[in-house]
């Protein structure tokens, strides 16, 4: 499960930088295909390493 959850993580994180605009987990989800809660898991992971922030609420972007 593992790898899956960091492979997940670089697919979020690659979708967010492209989207080049802060985006809820639902748009991150239907821009990746992946599950809503892979990508919530992901996405929690991300915020804990600091890799994204929130400009606006429930909205997600790469930090510059």
């Amino acid at each position: 499960m593992e790898g899956h959850q960091v492979e997940a993580t670089d697919r979020v994180l690659d979708a967010m930088k492209a989207a080049g605009k802060p985006v809820g987990g639902g748009e991150v989800a239907e821009m990746t295909g992946l599950d809503r809660k892979l990508v919530d898991k992901a996405m929690d992971a991300l915020k804990k390493t600091g890799a994204i922030e929130s400009p606006v609420r429930c909205k997600w972007q790469p930090k510059a």
